[in-house]
């Protein structure tokens, strides 16, 4: 008997689950990253080619959807509108402890097979360095670990809902 039971419970929950996994599945195959602008004065020049090549990359490595042309099913496109380094952490003596550089990306994600799922949003990150730090030569690193970040943002707000 609980032989049985323990049986008709196993169906019942792999059922669920199969009716589950199936009702949500989508017919996306494919993405596009249009080029980001840069509308923050003070980024480096092409910071918005190296941001759009980390967001192709993200998506391309973590997931199963192929890159392809401006048709695609899913579309990123967006703005650099936020990069600048502000004083934190004053002391005593005006001097500070750390500088933060701070970059925002606004991306619009549109989904071609299903409008309602698109959307645009605001994301950004930030990475504390050391005020006596040489910036110029530490900006790249820092660009890319932020960069990290921000997709990553980018990459779970677009697929968690899969």
């Amino acid at each position: 008997m609980n032989r049985l039971l323990f049986i008709v419970i196993c169906a019942v929950i792999s059922g669920c689950y199969f009716f589950f996994f199936f009702s949500f599945t989508t017919e996306i195959y494919t993405f596009f990253v249009e080029d980001f602008e840069n509308r923050a004065p003070s980024a480096p020049g092409a910071i918005e080619q190296t941001f759009a090549e980390a967001l192709r990359t993200k998506v391309r490595n973590e997931s199963k959807l192929r890159l392809t042309d401006p048709n695609a099913d899913i579309i990123f496109s967006g703005a650099i509108n936020r990069f600048n380094i502000t004083s934190e952490a004053p002391q005593e003596g005006n001097t500070i402890a750390f500088n933060r550089l701070t970059i925002g990306v606004n991306v619009e994600y549109k989904n071609s097979q299903n409008e309602d799922d698109s959307w645009t949003q605001s994301f950004s990150f930030f990475r504390d360095f050391d005020s006596n730090a040489d910036f110029q030569s530490l900006q790249d690193e820092f660009v890319d670990e932020i960069f990290v970040q921000i997709t990553e943002d980018i990459f779970n707000r677009a697929f968690t809902n899969w």
